[in-house]
């Protein structure tokens, strides 16, 4: 095996070359502000993220090297310090919304909802992503120096190829920008003036004899068109095949069987319907008629969701099961490396880390600010330290985990909903041993898992950044302290951002919700099932019946060799979320079916032009929707774009169907450009550099 003084990395240790600048940490603290308020739209809206290192490196090598003379060394620093807004958003919107979903109290308020706060958010956020920064720093000599002939860290070695190609030139960012802005064009045309509708749909009435309370729905945006390409066929597919048996299989046999009565008093239960004497709720209820306006929907919230949850919560189980060689082995590892730790009195720059004092202090400094601030919820200091030592165990644990998991197959698919709902698990199993039971324990154990996703999703894209940093020959000391700032910087745009998008709109208010997460519009599936499992364990009163059922779907599903947790987010998912994906995911299967003769390495994928163009949509589709939706939180805007709203002429011309369609329509169009641009090769791209 290649060892460490073998190696020579695309930059020699002993080259004195411009890094840690002061132009590099601000392009990289931008880049973090974009696509942390990016993924945050796009996590919330269909619990999906992607990478952000790969398209950070590519503005990085097009706008740093162009305008502002950057060194490859210093856009490094800048995609690394960009891309921990990308993960910390991911780590805060998997888990931090389910405050909101906690047990509620009489009048109806979750017992979590005064936490749902910017300074609660900020807080988590930041001090979940110095854990997983931190604890990575004892490993980085074990996990990216040791074994770099074993672990590829897919990202990151791509992300170094797109830094070393920039340094010949290039025009890789032009399929990008041409992407962004054809997104928020069509954006515009959608969010604002609302020629294109926002979300055709097809349902069967309740009474239909063959498929009652049916629904086939697409949120026809660019954003979710853009991760269908980005993820493939294969993953799309799966996905999507939950939506359908949740909404053409579960739904219409659900109907069937289920009067609306039964269906209106569990709604009641879980605290989706003030009272079924009450007209309202997001469903429509008329407790006069006793039917919903959306029966679909009533019986997707009532049951179907509960399954969902239940097969996500077993999918992610799978998930860490199957990791269990590849953690212990790292454990191992990761121990030898510590133990083995030599003082060198000259050490190289490409060998340079923080020292392990900061480890040990940071954590002791962690723990204590957990005990201490009154942003976190408490019951007292000595339950605050108990959950500081706590976050810092499991995330010892799962920072580990998660960075070497992400080394095999990198951090798309790292498990970290599994990661979250093993460490919930395990700290409401300590709650309950020391008789810590009930809803006031909700939101503590809520932190522990909110801190440990938002460490496990950081520390998987460090181990990715400092990968990309090995080869290219960057400073690793430099990298984490950029990481530190990222983590800050994102963390503070990431919690406003939350809190804006959960701003009710006007409707919102007029059926008495006030929370815009948690609505079909941003519906937060991993923080709900995180929220349901905590409620569930604390109060013993978890709908075990419908949890169950969908443990055992994900069991017969993995069973069968597919992905149980892609499957089992989709089932979750409304199928309005999934099927724009799928159609993003068979464009790009069948770029791929033309191509099928072509040998493509992971970056030549990465770089090819139908990916950049499906990047410039997640990132111009999701920069408009959080546009938008901070403008309609002012009021004078918010009625001033509604005189520009044109849905209503262009119902009046061609019928509510015929609107629908016309969007469908323009849907295609853009679902045609992208296939057009995807399987053509970009003529002005260069051959990679294969040293």
């Amino acid at each position: 095996m290649m060892t460490q003084d073998e190696f020579k990395p695309f930059i020699p240790a002993e080259s004195k070359v411009a890094e840690f600048t002061i132009k590099s940490i601000l392009l990289g603290c931008i880049a973090g502000i974009i696509f942390g308020a990016a993924t945050v739209y796009l996590a919330l809206k269909a619990g999906l993220t992607v990478s952000a290192s790969i398209p950070i490196a590519v503005l990085a090598i097009t706008l740093g090297k162009k305008f502002f003379k950057t060194t490859i060394l210093e856009n490094n620093i800048i995609q690394t310090t960009g891309s921990a807004g990308e993960s910390i958003a991911a780590g805060v919107v998997f888990t931090l919304p389910g405050f909101l979903f906690l047990s509620t109290d009489i009048g109806g308020q979750s017992s979590g909802d005064a936490f749902f706060n910017y300074m609660t958010i900020l807080i988590l956020a930041i001090l979940g992503g110095v854990l997983g920064t931190m604890m990575m720093i004892p490993l980085r000599r074990s996990l990216i120096v040791k074994e770099h002939d074993t672990l590829p860290y897919p990202e990151g070695t791509a992300c170094a190829s797109v830094l070393k190609a920039g340094e010949r030139g290039g025009t890789f960012a032009r399929t990008a920008f041409w992407g962004l802005g054809f997104a928020m064009v069509y954006a515009m045309f959608q969010k604002v003036f609302h020629i294109i509708a926002e979300a055709p749909a097809w349902i069967t009435t309740q009474t239909n004899k063959f498929l009652p309370a049916a629904q086939v729905s697409g949120e026809i945006t660019p954003e979710y068109l853009g991760v269908g390409y980005i993820i493939g066929p294969k993953i799309a597919g799966v996905l999507v095949a939950g939506g359908v048996l949740a909404w053409l299989g579960l739904i219409p046999l659900l109907a069937t069987l289920i009067d609306p009565i039964l269906a209106a008093n569990q709604l009641v239960k879980l605290g989706l319907l003030a009272d079924i004497t009450k007209a309202g709720g997001s469903v429509g209820w008329n407790p006069d008629t006793q039917t919903f306006s959306d029966y679909p929907l009533a019986i997707y919230q009532a049951y179907v969701k509960q399954i969902g949850a239940g097969a996500v919560a077993a999918g992610g189980f799978i998930t860490l099961l199957k990791t269990i060689p590849t953690i212990i082995s790292s454990f191992k590892d990761s121990i030898g490396s510590l133990k083995e730790g030599k003082i060198e009195s000259d050490i190289k720059r490409t060998d340079r880390d923080l020292s392990l004092k900061v480890v040990g202090i940071g954590s002791l400094l962690l723990i204590i600010l957990v005990a201490v601030l009154p942003q976190i919820p408490s019951n007292g200091f000595g339950s605050n330290l108990l959950i500081g030592v706590l976050v810092v165990l499991f995330g010892a644990f799962f920072v580990t985990v998660s960075s070497r998991i992400v080394g095999l197959i990198g951090s798309s698919n790292n498990p970290i909903s599994g990661m979250t709902i093993a460490t919930i698990m395990g700290t409401c199993l300590v709650f309950i041993a020391v008789g810590w039971t009930g809803k006031v324990y909700e939101p503590m154990a809520l932190v522990v898992g909110g801190m440990i996703c938002i460490a496990a999703a950081n520390a998987g894209a460090t181990s990715q950044d400092l990968k990309t940093g090995y080869i290219i020959g960057a400073t690793p000391k430099y990298q984490q302290i950029a990481l530190f700032i990222g983590v800050i910087v994102s963390s503070i745009v990431i919690g406003l951002t939350v809190r804006i998008l959960d701003t009710p709109t006007p409707e919102m208010l007029a059926q008495g919700i006030h929370h815009a997460i948690g609505t079909a519009e941003y519906s937060a599936p991993q923080a709900t099932l995180m929220a349901t499992l905590i409620k569930g364990m604390l109060s013993f009163n978890l709908d075990w019946q419908y949890v169950l059922v969908g443990v055992f779907i994900a069991i017969t599903i993995e069973l069968c060799g597919v992905n149980s947790l892609s499957f089992a987010v989709g089932a979750y998912l409304p199928l309005s979320t999934t099927l724009p994906i799928f159609a993003g995911g068979a464009i790009k299967g069948f770029v791929e079916w033309k191509e099928r003769k072509k040998i493509k390495t992971l970056e030549e994928e990465e770089l090819g032009p139908g990916n950049l163009f499906a990047t410039g949509l997640v990132a111009g589709g999701a920069l408009a929707g959080v546009v938008v939706a901070v403008l309609m939180v002012i009021p004078s805007v918010r009625d001033n774009l509604s005189k520009v709203n044109l849905e209503p002429l262009l119902s009046t011309w061609f019928g509510d169907g015929g609107y629908q369609i016309l969007g469908v329509l323009i849907f295609l169009f853009m679902g045609f450009v992208l296939y057009n641009i995807g399987s053509k090769p970009n003529p002005e791209e260069k051959p990679l550099d294969r040293e």
